[in-house]
């Protein structure tokens, strides 16, 4: 159960729409921003549950669009196809199996179950933005894009070096659908280089 009791605007606005969650609008804001999601193409929606990103997704990109999710929880009517397991157990064989190919697009918009500890749960939270940025690396075409949620503190600066590394452009933005007290922002790599 959420932490916050009142509902926002934007959780307010999220269920109006039939959506699962406010965190849509951080992806519909960063597609406004930095176009990712057009008709078709292949997406994987890392810590995909409640489903929101990849609903959005279908909407947007249409019935031939081919998404993977993957959550270490239930996930329950996702528009795709839908792995219950932990990224660390995810291959990039098992990637392109469930999609027909490489994604066009990863995301990931993992967090770790926060223990209120904000050294802690940055290291963690780092960790699993590490293990999508390898996916990533291993999966992409050339071309290619990479959009992850990234808890600031002392190793932020660094992953986001790393994904300088492999991408022609990234951006770092904070969503207006974040919550203010929140140390979450997201970047986003575009023009993937090649492994």
């Amino acid at each position: 159960m959420s932490r916050y009791k009142r509902a926002d605007h934007w959780t307010k606005k999220a269920k109006a729409q039939g959506l699962p969650a406010r965190s849509v609008f951080k992806l519909e804001e960063i597609d406004q921003k930095i176009p990712l999601v057009r008709k078709g193409g292949r997406y994987l929606d890392c810590g995909c549950r409640p489903g929101s990103w990849s609903v959005w997704i279908r909407r947007v990109a249409g019935a031939d669009a081919a998404l993977l999710g993957i959550d270490v929880e239930p996930c329950e009517g996702y528009p795709g196809t839908f792995l219950q397991l932990s990224v660390e157990d995810l291959t990039p064989d098992m990637v392109r199996e469930h999609l027909g190919g490489p994604p066009d697009v990863v995301l990931s918009d993992m967090a770790p179950n926060t223990m209120g500890h904000k050294d802690t749960d940055h290291l963690r939270q780092i960790a699993l933005a590490e293990l999508a940025l390898w996916l990533a690396t291993q999966l992409l075409p050339p071309g290619g894009a990479f959009v992850c949620k990234v808890f600031d503190g002392r190793d932020a600066p660094a992953f986001v070096d790393a994904v300088r590394v492999h991408f022609d452009s990234v951006k770092r933005l904070k969503p207006k659908a974040t919550r203010s007290n929140s140390r979450e922002f997201f970047i986003i790599g575009t023009g993937f280089r090649g492994a």
